[in-house]
């Protein structure tokens, strides 16, 4: 890839849109605008709210995707980054891994959140052939960004309950690498007791293990949070491990200070919490 990609803040994201709460492109794009991206959004399909509230609708919109598509060939509209999250048809995921090989090749940056486990087991909903129907996504990107679960399905590697050794963690992020992915950080890791995001900077051609603190508190859409921000940093010409390490920091912040949220399952409301953004250090400040 031969593009200036500091100079190309245009970032297309392919992922659901809640109606009702903070999550997915709800969440992503806020976050992104702030980071000073040119954000443009094609849904993956429009779910009524947030899964968490137990009882939900979701419209599938491939049909409306591949219109679209068709459209912006049409006009030349062209991005520098493409971000990939939920999917929902082995069609559709068809028609984003044909896309992102497009895209790719024009110069554009691709990142993927594999969305379809945690807590070792699928999400509800989700068919068994999910990782099957991902791996393609996960072959054409420059960063794929999965949890722990998520790793172990891709991989077919075995998923473990407590802690993990740092060979058994390198060993996954190499069977992601082997699949295609460039990039590496798999979220939710406990290796060798310690709580982190693992991964491998290609470009910096090494691997990476970055502690972090478990809040006691949980909402739904802290992943599509760590992928805006990471995205946004890598954008403003962040290194895969440092954009890591401040959307970390972000997810962090945004958490401690959401505890008192009335209603989590709405998940995080990113505007209030905005300013969370700024780096610490006072650099490239929003």
């Amino acid at each position: 890839m031969n593009a200036d990609h500091s100079l190309d803040n245009r970032v297309l994201l392919m992922g659901d849109l809640a109606g009702y709460g903070k999550v997915a492109l709800s969440a992503m794009i806020p976050v992104l605008s702030a980071m000073g991206a040119e954000v443009f959004n094609l849904p993956t399909a429009l779910v009524s709210n947030t899964l968490d509230y137990g009882r939900f609708r979701i419209l599938d919109t491939t049909d409306y995707m591949e219109g679209s598509l068709r459209v912006w060939r049409e006009l030349g509209f062209s991005f520098g980054a493409v971000y990939t999250g939920f999917v929902t048809s082995p069609r559709q995921a068809a028609l984003m891994t044909d896309f992102c090989r497009e895209v790719s090749e024009a110069g554009a940056r691709v990142f993927n959140d594999p969305i379809m486990a945690d807590h070792g087991r699928y999400y509800n909903g989700m068919s068994p052939d999910a990782a099957s129907e991902r791996r393609p996504l996960v072959a054409v990107s420059d960063l794929t960004m999965p949890n722990y679960t998520e790793a172990c399905l891709l991989t077919g590697m075995d998923y473990c309950e407590g802690s993990i050794t740092a060979d058994n963690v390198t060993d996954i992020i190499g069977a992601l690498r082997a699949i295609g992915a460039r990039s590496v950080a798999i979220t939710s890791c406990y290796v060798e007791g310690a709580h982190c995001v693992a991964g491998y900077d290609e470009p910096a051609g090494h691997y990476f293990s970055i502690p972090y603190e478990v809040l006691p508190v949980d909402f739904p859409g802290t992943g599509d949070l760590f992928a805006s921000v990471t995205i946004g940093r890598m954008i403003q010409g962040d290194s895969v491990t440092d954009a890591v390490r401040d959307a970390m920091r972000v997810v962090h912040d945004m958490m401690e200070q959401g505890r008192g949220e009335r209603d989590r399952f709405k998940g995080l409301p990113v505007e209030k919490y905005i300013h969370l953004l700024a780096r610490k250090d006072n650099e490239n400040k929003l």
